[in-house]
């Protein structure tokens, strides 16, 4: 089988120790017959499969063989066995993993023999070698079994059989695993499995019925509630948690909109009806959040279900994810995705006729239908699935509503609402060096609660005036703070103040684990780290906002989630992100850069005050100015803003954006049919509050008169009957733009330098490609530095060059920009902006390093990054926008492998680990220098051993990482077996086939 060599490794190959080790065996084998009766390679591994793990494990695998096969042979009551257990010990230590399932074969062998062998000593003989050779040659199917007698002997009273070599079941048997395409599982597993599976059916119908009793845990498996308490430490729900899943609407499959205030435990109610959806109804669920990281931290907190309870779960943000999904047959997927995501998934589902398989979509923030173009976005979303399916239940959640009729009207749903907060919160307001408790009791809303007691020398009260020290140093370094401050600016700043006049005992606090973490950033950094974080960081402070690299700022977030930061002084995106609580939050004026603060952004930011299980009470100080103290006066008493749609104001992301996919999904393909849905939108339920100048059905006229004139739609408009000549049509044009996710303000632009690239599209580097993939929308926002861009200009080569004289930017333009000379040719600023923000890209993915380019183009990290991720996202638009126009075949491949290298920015090597969400550079560079070099290492990987491997790594962290490894690698097989099922499946009508 092997040519001369009969072994895989060394010079003593494993087929010869096995040669020997049966010599010596079969010496021994009356004292073994008489001691023992059966004694077979099978019996020797009796047991093996109870320990056998799934597909991930490896050697692992071989230690959990040989413990078991020594407890097995503890229950033979004959010492003679000792010798036995010596000689399988050692045949084990060197047998290759790809031999398990060979080893598991000839347990269900031994298995009959062990029966075949009681029944002997009953009925003096008896032989069952038939069946034993059936079993073995339906395992090898090519052995030859005519001239290999299976027959096991069992007693000295009865005849012995020959016994096949070992040598010769294991020559057999890497034939047969050759051709074997799935291991099989171990007995243990399959009864755990067949438990749950058996729980799950009886949840299905439990729900299904109209009984009171609702199962074990809210008509789930009972798992599910030890699976909480494993992997979340939760032991029961909170009144308001149970009151809510036993709501008669929620038993009767409405929907439903449910508001408590933050740190409430709104998203495990949430998360307990997806498990019931998809173990129960067995539907697809869709989970939409609002940020990237909010996506990807919950990916990797459900990952870890999902591979207990038999569920996939699916990221989609950013580059990620497939459109349209993979229809599984044998798993259920969760797809959790962000808002723009969430809206190409849904259209996805709709045109593939596939909205019935979406049995629940669950929103987070649901405020943020009143937010800009991601509301309208949002709405589009909500508005589709409850026009599309009556089947799938919609949940919608958030700490701060208002208006909450609109939001019923709009999805048909049922209200629930509850003031709980597992932590007390108490509100203050700071005027002067006096402190006021918000009390909406009394006339002036606030009442006198204390006077600071700080004394401040002349020189920190300049250079304190609000008194910042004071506050904070009242809770650090014991207890957790947060800053929330104004600008970028003023974070860092306040850090930088705060550390420099903190007494030099705070530096003393977990010192050593703070010097590690300025290691740790260094290393992120290549070699670089913020000078404001080097110095702020020895005494627990650091800042927190978009100026920062993903990389640090999930390191600064695990730092501080840690205790070794002990205050942040942070924007108010913080507040909507991840989950960062602390005892104080301090806001540090009423404004958000400079505008002044709305009640649900307030309401956002004190909400991280207090954490559940830690603190008793959490507080929030607002610093105000005397100037300012009647407006705060209205910003704590009055009720929170109303939700209104973005559809209007939002002009081509909104309703044009919407009409377009309308027509597109053949949704509504009439005016008429489009005055129907908009109707149903949020914008129909307020569009008496909303239109002022324009009828509804006027501003849908107009929209359409627009998508035609575009070129994306074709028709007239008419309000007869779809099926009549009057019916609108998508173009293809419409269609790629739809599809691609492409704000239709650029859709015709980018078809036409698409277009133009296709005449003289320049390979010789990917500079070209990279211009098409820039985003449009960042443009405006871009200074260049004329002196950057003429020093990067000329350190183009001739090739680059020309790219840079095709896309439309002269050189001459560029020379007199950085020279100060006036310009008289008219050049597109839009072009030159683009090409500005490509030569960044262009050299982040030459140099891999954020860092270093963002020295070079004296741009902030933050902003870098921003570039690269929304770079990202677009080419994955474009790849889209591409695969829907023939004539743009040629860009399909170019765009998937672009894609994915501005998706991870990284050196190749470290892609497979980027994979897993939530693993960003740093950590995969210490992964990988740690030995786990491929998703299926991480897969395979023992959190305790990567604890101690891998510096400033949680238990928890640990765990999550191999959860999502193990979810992203079953996720690709079930994926390849789909695959390879529609391939190898076999027409029906060809002759000969059955």
């Amino acid at each position: 089988m092997f040519g001369d060599y009969d072994g895989f490794y060394g010079n003593d190959s494993l087929l010869e120790q096995v040669d020997d080790t049966e010599h010596k065996y079969l010496q021994d084998k009356n004292l073994a017959i008489k001691a023992a009766g059966d004694i077979t390679l099978g019996n020797l591994q009796s047991g093996v499969h109870q320990k056998k793990q799934d597909n991930f494990s490896t050697l692992e695998n071989m230690v959990a063989l040989k413990a078991d096969k020594e407890d097995a042979i503890q229950m033979n009551e004959n010492d003679s066995m000792d010798s036995n257990q010596e000689l399988t010990e050692s045949i084990l230590a060197d047998l290759p993993s790809s031999q398990l399932l060979y080893l598991e074969k000839m347990d269900e062998v031994s298995s009959v023999s062990r029966i075949s062998a009681a029944s002997e000593r009953r009925n003096n003989c008896m032989n069952s070698s038939s069946d034993k050779v059936r079993s073995l040659s339906s395992f090898c199917p090519d052995a030859d079994h005519r001239n290999r007698p299976a027959t096991i002997a069992s007693d000295s009273k009865c005849d012995l059989c020959k016994t096949e070599s070992l040598k010769d079941h294991l020559k057999s048997a890497m034939t047969g695993n050759a051709k074997a395409q799935l291991l099989q599982v171990s007995r243990t597993k399959q009864l755990r499995e067949a438990a749950l599976s058996e729980e799950i059916c009886i949840a299905k119908k439990t729900i299904e019925s109209s009984s009171v009793d609702i199962g074990p845990f809210y008509g789930l498996p009972s798992k599910v509630k030890e699976l909480l308490r494993q992997f979340r430490g939760i032991e029961t729900l909170y009144e308001w948690q149970h009151d809510c899943l036993m709501l008669e609407p929620l038993q009767q499959r409405k929907n439903l909109i449910y508001s408590l205030p933050t740190s409430g435990g709104k998203t495990l109610v949430a998360e307990i009806l997806m498990l019931q959806e998809l173990l129960c109804r067995q539907k697809d669920v869709l989970m939409i959040l609002p940020y990237v990281a909010l996506v990807q931290e919950k990916v990797r907190g459900l990952s870890s279900f999902g591979l207990e309870l038999g569920f996939l779960v699916e990221e989609y943000a950013g580059s990620k994810g497939r459109f349209p999904p993979i229809k599984r047959r044998l798993k259920k997927s969760l797809y959790v995705a962000t808002i723009e995501k969430g809206h190409a998934l849904v259209n996805a589902l709709i045109e593939s006729e596939r909205m019935g398989d979406l049995g629940l979509v669950v929103v987070d923030e649901l405020h943020m239908l009143g937010e800009g173009s991601r509301g309208a976005a949002l709405e589009m979303t909500l508005a589709k699935i409850l026009y599309t399916s009556k089947s799938t239940q919609i949940i919608g959640m958030s700490a701060t509503l208002s208006n909450v009729g609109d939001l019923q009207k709009f999805l048909q749903a049922e209200y629930y609402t509850n003031n709980f907060r597992p932590v007390e919160l108490k509100e203050y307001v700071k005027i002067g060096d006096t402190i006021y408790e918000v009390d909406s009791k009394t006339g002036e809303g606030f009442t006198f609660s204390r006077l600071l007691n700080f004394k401040y020398s002349s020189n920190l009260e300049k250079a304190d005036p609000d008194h910042i020290i004071a506050l904070v140093t009242e809770v650090i370094p014991k207890y957790s703070c947060l800053v929330f401050c104004p600008t970028k600016k003023n974070c860092e700043n306040v850090s930088l103040m705060v550390s420099k006049y903190l007494k030099i005992e705070f530096r003393a606090h977990r010192e050593k684990e703070k010097q590690d973490l300025i290691k740790n950033l260094k290393s992120i950094g290549n070699g670089s780290v913020c000078p404001v974080l080097k110095q702020t960081i020895p005494f627990g402070i650091a800042y927190h906002h978009s100026g920062l690299t993903n990389d640090e700022r999930k390191t600064i977030e695990e730092a501080y989630s840690a205790g070794i930061l002990c205050l942040l002084a942070c924007t108010a995106t913080l507040a909507a992100g991840v989950n960062l609580p602390a005892r104080r939050v301090i806001l540090r004026a009423p404004y958000v850069a400079s505008d002044f603060l709305k009640k649900n952004q307030y309401k956002q930011m004190i909400g991280r005050a207090g954490r559940a299980g830690i603190d008793s009470a959490g507080e929030s100080i607002l610093i105000v100015q005397e100037k300012d103290k009647h407006l705060v006066w209205d910003l704590v008493n009055s009720p929170l803003e109303n939700c209104y749609s973005h559809l209007l104001l939002e002009l081509t992301k909104g309703i044009q954006s919407l009409l377009l996919s309308l027509v597109g999904l053949k949704i509504a393909v009439t005016q008429e049919e489009c005055n129907n849905f908009l109707c149903r939108t949020l914008l129909g339920v307020q569009q008496q509050l909303l239109l002022k100048e324009k009828s509804l059905s006027e501003i849908i006229k107009d929209g359409l008169e627009n998508l035609i004139e575009k070129g994306l739609l074709k028709g007239r408009m008419s309000e007869k009957d779809h099926n009549s000549q009057s019916a609108l049509t998508i173009t293809p044009l419409g269609r790629a733009t739809y599809k691609g996710s492409v704000d239709l303000a650029y859709c015709n632009l980018l078809y036409r330098e698409l277009k133009k690239g296709l005449e003289g599209l320049v390979l010789e580097t990917n500079l070209h490609l990279l211009y098409l993939a820039t985003p449009y929308d960042l443009t405006y926002n871009c200074s260049p530095d004329w002196m950057i861009y003429f020093r990067q200009f000329n350190q183009l080569s001739a090739a680059e060059q020309k790219v840079v004289d095709i896309v439309g930017v002269p050189e001459s333009f560029i020379t007199k920009k950085a020279s100060g000379q006036a310009i008289r040719k008219n050049v597109d600023i839009a072009v030159v902006n683009r090409l500005y923000l490509t030569f960044v890209l262009y050299a982040l993915l030459k140099e891999t390093n954020i860092w270093s380019v963002s020295e070079k183009f004296n741009m902030s990290r933050g902003y870098v990054q921003n570039l690269l991720n929304s770079a990202a996202s677009f080419a994955s638009c474009v790849l889209r926008f591409c695969e829907e126009l023939e004539e743009f075949w040629v860009y399909k491949a170019l765009l998937t492998e672009l894609t994915k290298q501005l998706t991870y920015c990284v050196k190749m090597e470290l892609i497979p680990l980027m994979e897993v969400a939530g693993v960003l550079e740093a950590r995969a560079k210490q992964l990988y220098n740690a030995g786990y070099k491929t998703l299926a290492h991480l897969a395979n990987a023992n959190p305790e051993a990567m604890i101690r491997m891998i510096e400033h790594l949680s238990r928890r962290q640990a765990k999550q990482i191999v959860s999502s490894a193990k979810m992203l690698l079953s996720e690709k097989a079930e994926a390849l077996q789909e695959e390879a099922e529609e391939l190898l499946k076999v027409p029906t009508d060809i002759p000969g086939t059955y």
